[in-house]
């Protein structure tokens, strides 16, 4: 009987080595030596302190600072565990309102936003993407058209030039890849960095 065994155990053994250790060190080590800032998790960091991940957005209120996307995630009110309350970026809880485009709450939020939006730039139309939140909640980048609707609030609150601010966008500016995947962006942690950065 050991004979019939012996076979299956030998086959659990090695590939519990080779597929559960073996495996995950080599591409492990892989990662850290060929992309080692992504294997990291994209840090970024300010004066040797970390700050955020270039992956994950952040909620900037201040005028000082631009603005990402709106977030749906939420976290457990602390006052009702049966209940949540809005948490932006928590990326332990990633995902979408799940409001629909006739949703009475997504429509009164989105025309509340606008008109916000509307104060700060009356002459420019409100990018979507200022307004509407992602499946995930935790979108790190913008659109140009987002970062230059913000210049003049940015710029302003900073005591810089609208054309200083226009340039730190375009320096951010991140491209398609390769020339034709996904749509040009802007990364709103590293923008900011920049921001204070040039002018504390």
């Amino acid at each position: 009987m050991l004979r019939e065994f012996r076979p299956a155990i030998v086959l659990i053994a090695a590939f519990t080595v080779i597929v559960g250790l073996a495996y995950p060190l080599a591409i492990t080590g892989i990662a850290q030596v060929v992309f080692p800032s992504q294997a990291n998790g994209s840090i970024l960091e300010r004066d040797g302190r970390i700050v955020g991940s270039a992956l994950i957005g952040q909620d900037f209120t201040s005028d000082r600072y631009f603005h990402g996307r709106p977030s749906a995630t939420t976290a457990p009110d602390p006052n009702d565990s049966t209940k949540t309350v809005p948490a932006p970026y928590n990326a332990a809880n990633s995902g979408g309102s799940n409001l629909g485009p006739t949703s009475k709450s997504l429509i009164e939020r989105v025309r509340a936003d606008v008109a916000k939006l509307k104060e700060e730039n009356p002459t420019s139309p409100v990018p979507i993407d200022l307004v509407t939140t992602s499946g995930g909640g935790l979108d790190p980048h913008i659109s140009p058209e987002a970062a230059l609707f913000q210049v003049p609030r940015v710029a302003k609150a900073r005591n810089l030039s609208e054309d200083r601010v226009r340039q730190l966008i375009a320096d951010h500016l991140e491209g398609r890849l390769f020339g034709i995947l996904g749509e040009p962006r802007v990364n709103v942690l590293a923008l900011n960095l920049a921001l204070d950065r040039a002018a504390p």
